[in-house]
């Protein structure tokens, strides 16, 4: 099926500054298309935050108006739309050419904040949809939109998620489902399989026009080189790693599993991108996997940061040709390795109030690690529940988290010793702002979903309100902040989630 023309569709003025820098890359970086309309579309969710952004009026994101332009009926007024291409390696295997199958870029909007591309995600099908249709259904889109909102609130850097809005349409994957479109949000889309493509097909002037590109827009201050003696792409490459090494640090501490690390599922700006079959851990398992599409546990938890490397030096493969000497690229690459455990023992110290480094703290955070493995202890209720202890000195709900009791209490006594050491008092305030008492389980997502598959969106608003200030108590709410029910172990999620 040839996807429609945009011409042939209405437009919409959202009142929005609309350019699209992307597009004026050129025809070998995209391929210019309309989205493909959905029939009877309808309102699901919308983030106020997020229109707030893009400079929207929040009441807006309610008209009939945005409802044509966010389910594909119509095109924003001085948009230009388009779908990418990329390429990209896929559970550790080059797959060749893939791109925007499902995805359409709007536009970027020139906002306070800088330019933000607006993407539709669902929009129907594009040259790079290859065996797909192009579309999404509820499920993952409730999924997408609450992960990326609550993925912002915890501070972890993200791409954010507007709206999104529902079709009676059926949609096939395991079973017949209904479409929808989400609205995604982000300063650019641009993966590291955008470079790889390039590269692979040894199409040098555009990948130094790619790389040109985002040095000048996003890494500005890499155009000299620093550190590498005038070499732009070096710097990008390091900068790169940087910012991903702090990027999967905050993961880890969080207890945040991706689930389907691609390169082309990899951010050029260090951004959480493509939320398919994520979760956030229950019980502590560094061996936890949580896409069931994942039959060799490449993804798991524990092995998110050495797959990320893995990623970047892909991304290094892709620069070479623009970097020169591989020492030097080697070079930009070393800088994970050194920043990635900087950044995770700094989450982990502020997660056990801690706010001045110690030489022991490894092996404090080590022994709590494994405590908490070795016991399956729930990962999110533990945190909460020793912040309250700390501030109120009551240790008895955390022992009881573990069936070591003695393992657990000898680790406390460590905790206390170390921090009594060096003078360093462990600080409740700090601990309740980086141990959330709201994460999206699964289980929670799943309850939304299948509310919102019968019509009902009220939960779906009521999770996206505490994942919206994961910090706070919420009294009355003390459900959504519980252990996972039995059946939540069986809910299986994969990349088509």
């Amino acid at each position: 099926m040839s996807p429609p023309i945009f011409a042939a569709l209405p437009t919409v003025d959202t009142g929005l500054a609309w350019s699209n820098s992307f597009a004026a890359l050129g025809p070998a970086f995209h391929t210019r298309l309309g989205p493909q309309p959905l029939p009877a579309p309808h309102c699901v969710a919308t983030s106020p935050g997020v229109a707030a952004l893009l400079g929207l009026d929040a009441g807006w994101l309610q008209s009939d108006a945005a409802l044509r332009l966010f389910s594909g009926n119509a095109l924003p007024l001085g948009g230009d739309p388009l779908a990418s291409v990329y390429s990209g390696h896929q559970f550790g295997i080059w797959a060749g050419q893939l791109g925007d199958g499902r995805a359409l870029l709007l536009g970027e909007a020139q906002t306070a904040h800088g330019p933000q591309e607006i993407q539709l995600k669902g929009s129907g099908l594009t040259p790079y949809s290859r065996m797909g249709d192009g579309r999404a259904v509820l499920r993952s889109s409730i999924r997408e939109f609450l992960c990326s909102e609550a993925m912002h609130a915890l501070g972890i850097p993200s791409t954010r998620a507007l709206c999104i809005t529902g079709s009676p349409e059926p949609v096939r994957r395991e079973a017949i489902e209904t479409a929808a479109v989400v609205t995604r949000v982000a300063p650019s889309f641009i993966r590291f399989g955008h470079f790889e493509h390039f590269a692979a097909r040894g199409q040098l002037g555009e990948l130094r026009q790619l790389a040109d590109y985002v040095i000048k827009r996003h890494y500005p201050a890499c155009q000299e080189g620093a550190g590498f003696d005038g070499n732009p792409y070096a710097a990008l490459l390091q900068a790169v790693s940087e910012r991903t090494a702090a990027l999967v640090a905050q993961w880890q501490a969080v207890g945040f599993c991706h689930g389907v690390l691609n390169t082309d599922n990899m951010s050029i700006l260090g951004l959480t991108i493509d939320y398919g079959p994520f979760q956030f851990l229950d019980a502590f398992d560094p061996g936890h996997i949580c896409n069931h599409s994942d039959q060799h546990g490449r993804y798991a938890f524990g092995q998110q940061p050495a797959v990320v490397y893995w990623n970047l030096y892909r991304l290094g493969q892709a620069l070479q040709p623009l970097i020169g000497d591989p020492a030097i690229a080697m070079a930009a690459l070393e800088s994970f390795k050194a920043l990635y455990p900087a950044e995770f023992m700094a989450r982990m110290r502020a997660k056990l109030g801690l706010a001045a480094a110690h030489e022991d703290d490894a092996a404090l955070i080590d022994g709590i690690l494994h405590l908490l493995a070795d016991n399956a202890v729930d990962y999110p209720i533990f945190w909460r529940r020793l912040s309250h202890a700390v501030a109120g000195g009551d240790y008895e709900p955390v022992r009881d988290l573990f069936a070591d009791r003695a393992g657990f209490d000898r680790w406390l006594l460590l905790f206390s010793e170390l921090s009594a050491l060096d003078r360093r008092a462990q600080d409740p305030d700090l601990m309740l702002k980086s141990n959330p008492r709201f994460v999206l389980r699964n289980h929670l997502g799943e309850q939304a979903i299948r509310a919102a598959q019968e019509g009902n969106f009220s939960e779906v608003r009521t999770l996206q309100a505490l994942l919206e200030r994961p910090f706070d108590e919420h009294p009355g709410f003390e459900a959504h902040a519980g252990f996972p029910p039995d059946w939540a172990a069986h809910i299986a999620i994969s990349c088509s989630s």
